[in-house]
């Protein structure tokens, strides 16, 4: 157990011829008294300080723990919307070359039915023309035969005839 000040304050020593001088001995031991009680004073500042510390140490190493976790979870969290947008990109992309190609198709289906549609009309046209030029040719060969002189001569009668 280490000497406390008020051990070295009660020291007796044995007396002894010769020995040494008691107020001498005394003021010495009154000095060590002082400065030991000043060591222990220290040495329980210094442990209180100490202990401050050390909480403060613990305080800051338990922030820096939870900065460290909330780092790793705002990483995590930043990863995952990452590939949830990533996800969602390709999904859109996907739908729109579907869509895409839909159109695609359809406009190439309408684009063939206009296309026969034309070809039709250009049929139905030129077998018009050729109808009707054969009606004008008809007609014309009408007006060239003489039946039309003789009509021409005659008067016309203003006596309805009769149809059956």
């Amino acid at each position: 157990m280490p000497l406390t000040p008020l051990d070295i304050h009660n020291k007796e020593f044995a007396r002894r011829i010769r020995g040494y001088d008691e107020d001498e001995v005394n003021e010495f031991l009154d000095q060590v008294i002082k400065d030991y009680e000043s060591v222990i004073r220290e040495n329980k500042e210094l442990g209180n300080q100490l202990m401050a510390m050390q909480e403060k140490l613990d305080h800051f190493a338990n922030i820096e723990e939870t900065l460290s976790k909330t780092i790793i979870v705002a990483q995590e969290a930043a990863d995952e919307v990452k590939n949830n947008a990533k996800k969602e990109a390709q999904l859109i992309v996907k739908e729109a070359e579907k869509n895409a190609d839909r159109i695609i198709n359809e406009a190439l289906g309408k684009s063939r039915k206009i296309a026969l549609e034309v070809e039709e009309l250009k049929k139905q046209a030129s077998i018009y023309r050729t109808r009707f030029r054969s009606l004008v040719e008809a007609q014309l060969e009408l007006l060239k035969q003489d039946g039309w002189e003789s009509l021409e001569s005659r008067e016309p009668s203003l006596e309805p005839k009769e149809v059956y």
